[in-house]
């Protein structure tokens, strides 16, 4: 898949875990598991605001477009 989920490379380095951030954001854990492996289709503005809001970076640190090779 072109688009590449960061996410736990942020959390890692911010030393923050997926259960804090799943109740700030107001998800289940489950839910943040499966968005940290890049295992879902889509996100939510509304949760990305909240999950960029907690970790103070921006949305292209968590997602980054990988253009498949040829």
């Amino acid at each position: 898949m072109p688009i590449e989920v960061k996410l736990a490379v942020i959390l890692a380095e911010r030393g923050v875990t997926s259960r804090d951030l799943a109740e700030h954001v107001g998800i289940t854990e489950a839910n943040m598991s499966l968005l940290r492996q890049g295992k879902v289709k889509g996100v939510r503005f509304e949760t990305l605001e909240k999950i960029c809001e907690y970790l103070e970076c921006q949305p292209g640190d968590i997602l980054r477009y990988t253009p498949p090779s040829s």
